[in-house]
């Protein structure tokens, strides 16, 4: 079943014209079904190019999902016009009183800024409390994953002399979690962040599971042992070209930034990048929503007294 999606966004012409199915407004509503109602709280400055990144996994899920996209704040966006913010995008005193079966929250470039710092951090944090009520699963991205073990947990990340960039090989700490379903043993997935979690101090935590991680870049994926927060510290949802569009913005900024790691063909930025993590990236958003989401989200989504877990693994 197709992602539903707003008549005019622009993300619509771009999945179809990949052969993914996007649904409009019109034809859903001639559905007899009960959609997954998916909240996507979308904190990167491109906001068209991340709408149609998450589209695009979410797109390709055999469960019909009803996408509401929701701002931070009403302030003017350097890179994404104010037209398009007001016609597709929800403030959050709009959707307070409703409750969603899914939430994903973006990655931020805010890797380097002391949480408290951060312009919207008590507004962040009132979101996140708010989706531990009104929502069955969240799914946290990157600098989200990391803002969320803060708050939720009082974990501290910790600052990186360098960006961790790349694409890194990764293994499954345990292989019978819903959520890892199909996984082989090794995989691989895009990380672009200044900092990360102490895989240690993830594993020591009770109310944590750590299900995988990387030699080179730490703590991939961490569950709650409640199922309610999912914590992706990479990006999944990144397209072949986004890590080799970072890397030349920041040359055109004077950042001198190092060459992704294990991303571009024998590490020449002159050659064309590989994309190894597309189907990782597939598999882990339909097994979240298929396991985390639809097997545990009650029918009525005014009750969510009615949501059951899966049992957590000690």
């Amino acid at each position: 079943m197709p992602v539903k999606i707003p008549d005019n966004l622009p993300a619509a012409g771009i999945l179809e014209s990949e052969n993914i199915f996007v649904m409009s407004e019109t034809r859903a509503a001639n559905q007899d079904i009960r959609p997954m109602k998916v909240l996507i709280l979308n904190l990167m400055p491109n906001k068209i190019e991340t709408e149609t990144q998450l589209l695009r996994l979410l797109g390709n899920t055999p469960l019909q999902v009803d996408v509401d996209l929701l701002r931070i704040h009403d302030k003017a966006s350097k890179h994404t016009s104010i037209d398009h913010m007001n016609n597709f995008y929800r403030d959050f005193e709009a959707v307070r009183h409703k409750n969603y079966d899914g939430l994903i929250i973006t990655g931020a470039p805010l890797g380097q800024i002391a949480f408290e710092e951060v312009t919207y951090w008590d507004h962040i944090r009132e979101i996140i409390d708010w989706s531990q009520q009104h929502v069955t699963s969240v799914l946290f991205l990157c600098w989200a994953a990391h803002a969320a073990l803060y708050h939720l947990y009082g974990l501290q990340r910790k600052l990186l002399e360098t960006k961790r960039s790349g694409v890194f090989s990764h293994i499954r700490s345990s292989k019978h979690y819903p959520l890892l379903r199909g996984f082989d043993e090794e995989f691989y997935a895009p990380h672009s962040r200044f900092a990360e979690m102490d895989v240690q101090q993830l594993e020591a935590h009770p109310q944590l599971n750590v299900l995988t991680k990387s030699d080179e870049a730490g703590a991939y994926m961490v569950l709650s042992r409640n199922n309610r927060n999912l914590f992706v510290m990479g990006h999944p949802e990144y397209q072949k070209s986004t890590l080799k569009d970072e890397y030349y913005r920041d040359l055109a900024e004077g950042l001198q930034p190092a060459v992704p790691q294990n991303y571009f063909k024998q590490n020449d930025p002159g050659l064309e990048p590989i994309a190894r993590w597309h189907s990782h990236g597939s598999l882990l958003i339909s097994n979240w929503l298929n396991y985390y989401v639809y097997q545990l989200t009650p029918y009525d989504l005014a009750d969510m007294s009615a949501i059951t877990p899966w049992e957590s693994e000690s």
